[in-house]
């Protein structure tokens, strides 16, 4: 806490803003050096914005959320959008990756990771694409020429002596990749390989032609360097707030786990759009705020930013209050409610109230929906308060006859 006078500190204490408020009022105050009664009126003035800024008790919290959400969705187009800033890279945006997100995909549409470097790497080009060999991955295809030979039953690779050399920066030699490629190669087919120099051969262990074939088929497959799942990966210079620039990686496929280790990612800052990876490796926190990010910044790429966070926030939290990542939909949260009715009136109807009635389930009609089903109130805002009129004299005592108003009177 900022070091302020007692007089200042009681005021501020005595107020009923939280703990952060509380902070940011004891700098401001410290900033400014104020005298105790602008304290008192600072204090004031921000405890009346944020109880005036607090909603009511008994406000339909998910109803209003749920509009504020719904109603900028019905104006968001259905394409798929340039990543923001990254012309080479597609992403799911718009409606499409809204529902995504909601629905809890295991695997977006177009995962992709941004990935943040550290020191040197984040400035130096080069060393930049050290990282970029190590995310990226390098099929056996990509590293030379394949051709087959079916007079002697032979698939040759010539490996290209620069591409290994563009790639490989660091190897003093490139003989030691071409044994690094043949041993992968030899590992992944599980056959015998030759190799002379630049060039490998192998080959069936018997003599056919489909034999001969479906090695060809099953080496376009074989990773001798970098990720399995990311395709590609884009590097681009981009302006820190502070003013100084840096390299940014962006990939086409995710797998967020392995991309922390590798040396010079900045595991701090580097994310993807894959809620899951971001929730095995990281925790349902993390997870929570991903939901929250991604969804503010497909409504702010559509121009639809006028959405309060909060609503943003309430879904994230209903979707991860019990430590997993739960959908929206049937498979759910909305499938999952307690009551009968708010489930059988979100889909298959007749499944739930058929297992219901076999189970001899019974419905409290506590929430919205059910009210509205069954012709009752809802218990929210004024229909969750319950009052009642006697009928009284004019003296205000209970009129004769009047038991129940009467017995009341006593009570009070």
């Amino acid at each position: 806490m900022t070091e302020v006078s007692s007089d200042i500190e009681t005021v501020v204490e005595s107020s009923r803003l939280p703990r952060r408020l509380k902070d940011e009022v004891y700098e401001t105050i410290a900033a400014r050096g104020v005298t105790a009664e602008e304290a008192t009126a600072i204090t004031d003035a921000v405890e009346d914005r944020y109880l005036d800024t607090r909603i009511d008790p008994l406000d339909p919290v998910g109803t209003v959320s749920a509009q504020s959400i719904g109603e900028p969705g019905t104006q968001m187009t259905m394409n798929t959008f340039h990543y923001a800033g990254v012309a080479e890279i597609d992403v799911t945006q718009g409606l499409p990756r809204l529902i995504e997100l909601v629905d809890a995909r295991k695997t977006p549409d177009t995962p992709m990771m941004t990935v943040h470097l550290e020191d040197e790497y984040a400035e130096d080009r080069e060393k930049a694409h050290e990282v970029v060999w190590d995310l990226e991955a390098t099929k056996i295809l990509a590293l030379g020429d394949i051709s087959t030979n079916v007079a002697d039953m032979l698939v040759r690779v010539d490996l290209n002596e620069g591409t290994l050399a563009e790639r490989w920066p660091t190897v003093g030699d490139v003989e030691e990749v071409a044994i690094e490629i043949a041993d992968i190669i030899e590992d992944s087919l599980g056959v015998d390989t030759a190799r002379d120099g630049m060039v490998i051969e192998f080959g069936p262990e018997q003599p056919s032609y489909r034999d001969l074939f479906r090695l060809v088929e099953q080496l376009r497959d074989v990773t001798f360097k970098g990720i399995e799942d990311v395709t590609r990966v884009v590097i681009r210079k981009e302006q820190l707030a502070d003013g100084r620039e840096e390299f940014v990686l962006y990939t086409e496929g995710s797998a967020f786990g392995d991309a922390l280790e590798i040396e010079g990612v900045d595991a701090s800052r580097t994310t993807c759009n894959n809620i899951h990876e971001i929730f095995r490796v990281l925790g349902v926190e993390a997870a929570r705020e991903t939901i929250i990010e991604e969804t503010m910044n497909t409504l702010e790429e559509q121009g639809l930013d006028d959405v309060n966070v909060r609503h943003l926030m309430l879904v994230a939290d209903i979707m991860t209050n019990d430590g997993t990542i739960q959908s929206i939909g049937r498979h759910g949260i909305s499938g999952s409610k307690d009551s009968v009715l708010a489930r059988a009136a979100f889909e298959v109807t007749v499944n739930h109230l058929l297992d219901a009635a076999v189970n001899g389930e019974i419905d409290d009609l506590n929430g919205v929906t059910e009210n509205v089903i069954v012709g009752k109130p809802i218990k929210l805002g004024t229909g969750d308060v319950d009052l009642r009129m006697g009928a009284t004299s004019r003296e205000g005592r209970p009129a004769e006859g009047d038991a129940e108003s009467e017995s009341e009177a006593q009570a009070d």
